[in-house]
């Protein structure tokens, strides 16, 4: 069957977020190109967590592995395109950022 979700792979997922938030955190030290606020942290934060939480759901219930990478691609193309249009407006939506 499915290997159970462990506390522990759930904190590794939240370290891997602080780690990849730290990427702009430090290239807004040494460039003023990279302006970012705490919402900003925290919005971008929230989807890496929530991208990474569901591919570690999806890899450990879905034993079938072309679904299991079909859906786990899904995620992770969500994931570039909500990105791409909150940063820079990428579909022009109201939500766009500039």
């Amino acid at each position: 069957m499915s290997n159970p979700i462990r506390p522990k792979d759930i904190f590794g997922v939240f370290i891997m977020t602080i780690t990849l938030l730290l990427i702009p955190f430090i290239a807004m030290q040494s460039t003023k190109q990279v302006d970012w606020q705490a919402f900003d942290f925290l919005i971008f934060g929230a989807l890496i967590a929530l991208a990474g939480l569901a591919i570690m759901y999806i890899a450990r219930k879905i034993s079938r592995a072309s679904l299991r990478n079909a859906i786990i691609f899904a995620i992770v193309i969500t994931f570039v395109l909500t990105w791409g249009e909150l940063g820079v407006g990428i579909f022009g939506t109201p939500f766009a950022g500039d």
